[in-house]
């Protein structure tokens, strides 16, 4: 008994000292942030003290997020095209799908916008409302318009639209530049159709390139924002703005292998942007400035290997980008520049890389001079270019400006006798050198393609394109064979 007693006697001093000094400590420390529950009233536990928990540091997104999600919109893409639904196996790996039309009452696509004047200018990405016949804009009231497409830049995956009203919230843009890696910024737009979704990270990167223009674009320009906020399906051409609420970027993708966030999102940054859209205001078109060089990349040591096999060098990896070979009639070729010089630097910029190369000059116009260093045989040497665009002008044009071979982004070679022979068919024309993001890309044609009429006229020469086409606006029809055979008609509007 004395043995339990005792043990009893320790067990109640040590739940009263611990009583006695929780008690003490809680007096003492009357600046914790929750404290234990309340009192038991009447066998109910009452509410926890709840002082807060809020740090004079800690960022505030309120504001931020009620100034951007009402200027954020999302976008519906109705089209035409056929998808493919396959029940069988085999027909899935030989290329025989089964096509069913879609209805034409549902999105073939759907994205986000960002509205950027109070007169109705969107801006959001190409691919968000390539190929449209129809898009649709819901702002975030709910109030529905059909959108104008005014034009695009397959080169950065932006594309500007137009609604038709007053008064509209817009956001701002600010200097993309002067924003640093670790600044916190928010994704808003609608991932998976969930309207007005606001998440919140850091810029973990800058200028990043990721490789995902390349498919639809023939001068690709990547040097995307980096940042952990969480972006999904449906986020594409939404806003990516700072904790202010101004616009910082147009978030574009996701870097993963479900299809769904894993953490890396990357969005334009919005000085890209922003020249985009006003050249597309003011020409109709992206004014873009090139060096006129074909360029290995010395930062990547596979593709420095595969030169040095190929053309029996002893390179070795380092910064900069080695030309390969020169545009005839091209700025650099005008200024000097040889194959075999190495560039590594443009206006003061390090080129450590192609994409640090396609930043530099991307921005840049038509008959800009920019200053290009290079190493030529271990020795530094500098160059003053005249930048010209892909046809050698050194002056900006308007699609006015423009052949229709150019504003449909292709050459066309007549057929052959055998060709016409081996299709059974008696006209037509070849599609060459097309531009990948063009308006003929745009409907599912590529190289070798042939067409057979546009609007309804057979055609068997590039002169008979040019003269369906000279001075015409508006819908186009496009009646083409595909490489299997096939024949489609799909239409897009030239302007």
């Amino acid at each position: 008994m004395k043995k339990y007693l005792g043990y009893a006697l320790v067990g109640l001093f040590s739940a009263t000292f611990s009583i006695v000094g929780m008690k003490y400590i809680s007096n003492e420390d009357s600046g914790n942030i929750v404290t234990a529950a309340g009192d038991r009233e009447n066998g109910a536990f009452s509410f926890v003290d709840y002082r807060g928990n809020y740090s004079l540091n800690a960022p505030d997104f309120v504001s931020a997020s009620h100034k951007s999600v009402n200027a954020v919109v999302s976008i519906n893409n109705f089209s035409k095209q056929t998808t493919t639904r396959s029940q069988d196996p085999f027909e899935f790996f030989f290329g025989f799908p089964q096509q069913r039309q879609r209805d034409p009452d549902l999105p073939t696509g759907q994205g986000s916008g960002v509205i950027i004047s109070q007169d109705g200018y969107i801006v959001t990405n190409n691919h968000v409302i390539k190929g449209s016949e129809k898009i649709e804009v819901i702002l975030n009231n709910q109030k529905s318009y059909t959108a104008e497409l005014v034009g695009t830049d397959p080169n950065t995956d932006i594309a500007l639209l137009k609604i038709e009203d007053s008064g509209l919230p817009f956001i701002k843009f600010v200097d993309s530049d002067a924003i640093n890696v670790g600044d916190w910024v928010l994704a808003v737009g609608n991932p998976f159709g969930l309207n007005s979704t606001v998440t919140a990270g850091i810029v973990s990167a800058k200028g990043r390139s990721i490789d995902i223009l390349r498919r639809n674009a023939t001068s690709p320009i990547e040097s995307f924002i980096q940042t952990d906020a969480a972006i999904n399906p449906g986020n594409s051409g939404g806003a990516l703005v700072n904790a202010n609420g101004d616009l910082v970027g147009i978030n574009t993708a996701i870097s993963s292998q479900t299809g769904s966030y894993v953490g890396y999102g990357f969005a334009v940054p919005s000085n890209l942007v922003k020249k985009v859209v006003e050249d597309i205001k003011k020409y109709g078109l992206v004014q873009r400035g090139y060096l006129g060089v074909e360029v290995t990349d010395l930062n990547d040591e596979y593709l420095v290997k595969q030169y040095n096999r190929q053309n029996g060098t002893n390179l070795k990896s380092q910064q900069g980008v080695l030309i390969q070979r020169l545009t005839d009639k091209g700025g650099a070729q005008a200024a000097g520049l040889e194959k075999g010089d190495i560039i590594i630097e443009i206006e003061g910029q390090k080129i450590t890389s192609y994409n640090r190369l396609t930043t530099a000059v991307g921005s840049k116009n038509p008959g800009d001079k920019v200053t290009v260093k290079v190493l030529r045989d271990g020795k530094e040497k500098e160059y003053v270019v005249t930048l010209r665009d892909t046809k050698g002008n050194t002056t900006k044009r308007s699609l006015a400006d423009m052949t229709v071979s150019e504003k449909l982004g292709a050459d066309f070679e007549p057929l052959t006798d055998r060709q016409k022979v081996s299709f059974g068919i008696d006209h037509g024309v070849m599609v060459k050198n097309l531009n990948q993001g063009s308006k003929l890309n745009s409907i599912g044609i590529d190289n070798d393609y042939i067409i057979l009429k546009i609007n309804d006229k057979d055609v068997s020469s590039q002169d008979d394109i040019d003269k369906i086409l000279k001075n015409h606006k508006g819908k186009v029809s496009v009646s083409y064979v595909d490489h299997y055979g096939r024949i489609y008609t799909r239409g897009f509007t030239l302007d």
